[in-house]
């Protein structure tokens, strides 16, 4: 309840949460069917990186502030759904609107399509609603994340992506969101689950990589980006996604996108990009 991810937005996590997010989402695009976006943890919608919040930090400067130069062709061919939400929010200026997951998703998503954004958080949850108040397509919820899952499982299409990712603030996170992840599962064994976890000198990517793996669901995959070395008290030094039935082939485009962006994001010559399956599909 006390988190605020306005004074994390636009970092470099928030930047592979996203490039990765759009990728799925233009996947789920090439069949006619419609699908639903699940995102438990949404935020406000969309971010001012010129605010008070992100001033403080500065963590933007270290993500999509270093976005701005031009990659080779081929991983801006991957990049241009993420790029173009960025445009139609700051024009041909620099980044100032950061867009949140849910705004991402609102923004990649066709007439047919819907999405669940929940937020606990009062006030964050009344700014999320504002944002898409005019849009029929989106429901905005304030329930704890667990129950939104539960609740939201199976959906009525049938084809869905569920996005986890708690800011690890409370003590048995970790084992909450591996909880979350594995009821979800449950309830809708066809869905694409992404779960966001952070990488600190706790060791907690481990506890959530091998919890994952011990769930034994065929189409298992773990990407991370590590933009410095771990250190005690030294925060946030990357960040891994668990993909649960990823989309096909989408392993490939994640293996071009996750090393450039380690090569951008890292903190002078440091940058690791990894992708692997913890489990392959079938």
């Amino acid at each position: 309840m006390n988190y605020r991810h306005a004074y994390h937005a636009g970092n470099h996590a928030d930047v592979l949460k996203h490039v990765v997010l759009a990728r799925v989402i233009e996947h789920l695009k090439i069949k006619d069917k419609p699908f639903r976006v699940i995102d438990a943890h949404a935020g406000i919608g969309i971010y001012d990186l010129a605010g008070l919040e992100a001033g403080k930090t500065g963590e933007w400067e270290g993500g999509i502030g270093r976005m701005g130069a031009v990659f080779p062709p081929h991983v801006e061919e991957l990049l241009k759904p993420y790029r173009r939400v960025l445009a139609e929010l700051n024009g041909d200026g620099p980044v100032i609107r950061y867009p949140g997951s849910p705004w991402l998703a609102a923004a990649l998503m066709r007439l047919q399509d819907r999405l669940i954004a929940n937020e606990l958080h009062p006030a964050d949850r009344t700014l999320l609603a504002d944002c898409f108040r005019p849009d029929g397509r989106v429901m905005v919820q304030g329930l704890d994340a667990a129950a939104c899952v539960k609740a939201s499982l199976p959906p009525p299409e049938r084809r869905g992506l569920i996005l986890i990712d708690p800011p690890y603030e409370v003590k048995d996170e970790a084992e909450r969101a591996i909880q979350m992840l594995a009821d979800g599962v449950r309830r809708f064994a066809t869905g694409c689950f992404l779960l966001w976890y952070p990488v600190k000198a706790d060791g907690l990517e481990g506890q959530i990589s091998d919890a994952a793996a011990a769930m034994e669901i065929p189409g298992t995959l773990r990407i991370e980006l590590r933009v410095r070395e771990s250190f005690k008290g030294g925060g946030l030094a990357g960040s891994g996604l668990i993909i649960i039935n990823p989309p096909w082939r989408i392993d490939e485009e994640l293996g071009v996108l996750v090393p450039a962006l380690a090569g951008r994001l890292g903190k002078g010559d440091w940058g690791q990009g990894t992708i692997s399956w913890l489990l392959p599909p079938r």
